[in-house]
């Protein structure tokens, strides 16, 4: 689909790795961010292998062997105690596993590498959305300073508050309740959660923490849940203020304490999703990442399908032929929605499972946890292969125009 023109709202890790994909495809496109500098925000993130596969095959191997951490392995542990309830090992086991690491990266450090493989003059900052509009030949994206992107496709990779989402499903985000602070902590001075590199999260009533190396274990990036039914605010940029977060976690195990203690600035954002939608497209607009499937954080794969869908979508473009937009929109759904409804609803369960109150239902997770540690559990998630899901895709519709 070589002339086919597409315009992406959004360049976040969604927006960049669709990009990079289609690039690699030989399928041009222009990316429109409302930033007016791609600087350094947000703090880490888990890639796991079913995205590690894919930024390797687009060429990311090295750049993130350099900037990231492989850990060895999850830990989830009791609030106040500390008790280990589940280790999942990772490192060179769920390499041979699976093919590629786990890793854990300072967003900042993945979105820069996305953006090295993106030609720059592609990528327009400080174009800010203000509406799209289509009709049967083209769509549009309306900007701020009065410019309209006139385009045969246009992608909304603009998150949970997506304009481009407006044209396929009417409805808005959800407030769950809770907010996380997000920190990174110098990692001299939490030498005592750095004995080996590993993912840990400490399970409590109504709240949870989390914290990983990143940036080549120079720093730690730390995850803190409170729930809040008075701060509603989603912005990287928001501020959130230390000694609440600490009086929030008072009474949680030392090692939360002390990592909390050692940092200087924290963000705080607004956990939202939405309810999952039966379509992702509509006409000549289409959605990825946050802006199709908006994830509470507590099953890390957010960016993880973000990235799948990316390399989903340009994958269904590349192979749709001249005229073929309406049937590679409907595949991209075809391969996508079951596997992010389930990821989505997993996410939501999980935030009633790692909250749970001291008690019977609490005890009885916690047994479950202990029979079920190893990297069996996570095949469906972590083996799967979204280009091989494309390839499955095409043989199944071989398969159904033969026998009809």
């Amino acid at each position: 689909m070589p002339q086919t023109r597409v315009a992406v709202a959004g360049a976040g890790i969604a927006g960049l790795t669709f990009a990079a994909a289609l690039h690699r495809a030989g399928i041009d496109c222009h990316l429109y961010e409302q930033a007016e500098h791609l600087t350094e925000v947000g703090a880490g993130v888990q890639v796991a292998p079913n995205a590690t596969r894919l930024l390797h095959r687009l060429g990311l191997r090295d750049r993130l062997r350099s900037v990231a951490v492989a850990p060895q392995a999850i830990e989830m542990r009791r609030w106040d105690d500390g008790r280990l309830l589940q280790r999942t090992p990772l490192g060179n086991l769920c390499r041979r596993r699976f093919g590629v690491p786990y890793y854990a990266v300072h967003r900042a450090d993945l979105h820069s590498s996305l953006l090295s493989l993106v030609p720059p003059d592609r990528v327009h900052l400080g174009a800010r959305l203000d509406a799209v509009t289509q009709d049967a030949d083209e769509a549009r994206l309306h900007l701020s300073d009065g410019t309209t992107v006139t385009a045969d496709l246009v992608v909304g990779a603009d998150g949970i508050h997506s304009i481009a989402r407006e044209h396929i499903v009417a409805d808005r985000p959800q407030y769950s309740g809770q907010t996380i602070y997000r920190g990174l902590v110098p990692a001299e001075r939490v030498p005592f959660l750095l004995t080996e590199p590993r993912v840990q999260l400490w399970f409590g009533p109504d709240q949870h923490c989390v914290c990983y190396p990143v940036s080549s274990g120079r720093q730690v990036s730390f995850g803190a849940t409170v729930s809040a039914s008075d701060w509603r605010e989603e912005s990287w940029s928001a501020r959130g203020d230390v000694a609440q977060l600490a009086a929030a976690y008072a009474g949680w195990h030392p090692d939360v304490a002390r990592l909390i203690g050692a940092a200087e600035t924290v963000g705080r954002w607004a956990l939202h999703d939405r309810e999952s939608t039966d379509r992702l497209s509509s006409g000549r607009v289409t959605v990825i990442g946050d802006a199709a499937h908006p994830m509470l954080p507590f099953q890390a794969q957010g960016a993880n399908q973000a990235i799948e869908d990316a390399v989903v979508l340009a994958a269904c473009l590349a192979d749709a032929g001249p005229g073929g937009l309406s049937t590679a929109l409907r595949r991209y759904e075809r391969i996508r929605l079951p596997r992010t409804t389930l990821i989505q609803r997993r996410s939501r369960d999980n935030a009633k499972t790692f909250h749970l109150a001291d008690g019977d239902a609490q005890r009885r997770r916690d047994t479950s946890a202990q029979g079920s540690s190893g990297l069996d559990r996570h095949e469906w998630l972590f083996g799967y292969d979204a280009e091989q899901a494309i390839t499955y895709d095409a043989e199944q519709a071989i398969t159904t125009s033969r026998s009809s």
